[in-house]
């Protein structure tokens, strides 16, 4: 019998390699994609992508979506607070443990089971330690497709915001930069691929500076 779990979904490319591994193995039950959306403009926290377009990836998907709202200047507590209040709720639905996409952020992947360890919960980590350059090949030839919607100036310029990642994208980052924008050099929103029933349209809106650090490129829901 399949266990289990909920999956912690950020619209990315890594979350889309993350979820095809684990719909590609009979071991995993996944009853909902969580997401955490700031409150303040209905946007994907980081990656700032309207709920729209998020709510139709799901439904493309078809696992059902489940918000997590906070503030546009979340603390880690108010974050840890209404995540543990939504993980508490599944936790009475079942579930073993919460999936993510992250890849070899050892700190990151420490914290997350540290908080999850109190609720009783495990991590799953489907492509943890897997070669970014080879994942990120792996992704665009599986059929994926993906646009940068952030990038962080301090790292790269303007010009990479709004672009496709593709073979193309890769060629074109400098070498200090990870293919899977893994130290948050750039985040993406995953419209089309193996996992999707339908392909997700939408409009490539104005690209704004925000926080004097960070490029969006706005994704306009067609």
């Amino acid at each position: 019998m399949a266990e289990k779990i909920v999956f912690a979904w950020s619209s990315g490319k890594d979350s889309s390699m993350a979820l095809h591994v684990l719909r590609a193995q009979s071991q995993f039950k996944i009853l909902a994609l969580l997401t955490t959306v700031t409150q303040d403009y209905d946007r994907i926290s980081m990656h700032g992508v309207l709920r729209v377009l998020l709510e139709q990836q799901a439904e493309s998907i078809g696992i059902p979506l489940d918000l997590v709202y906070i503030s546009k200047n979340s603390s880690n507590q108010e974050y840890e607070t209404q995540m543990n209040e939504k993980l508490l709720y599944y936790k009475n639905q079942g579930i073993s443990g919460v999936a993510f996409g992250d890849i070899f952020l050892e700190d990151l992947k420490k914290y997350r089971e540290e908080n999850l360890a109190k609720l009783g919960l495990l991590g799953i980590f489907p492509v943890w330690k897997r070669n970014t350059l080879e994942l990120a090949n792996a992704f665009i030839g599986l059929g994926f497709k993906a646009i940068i919607t952030c990038i962080d100036s301090k790292v790269l310029g303007k010009e990479f915001a709004g672009r496709e990642f593709n073979k193309q994208f890769l060629a074109d980052l400098p070498s200090t930069v990870d293919p899977c924008g893994e130290n948050g050099e750039f985040h993406s929103f995953v419209y089309a691929g193996p996992i999707f029933k339908t392909k997700i349209s939408f409009n490539k809106g104005e690209i704004v500076l925000r926080d004097n650090r960070f490029y969006f490129c706005d994704l306009v829901p067609v």
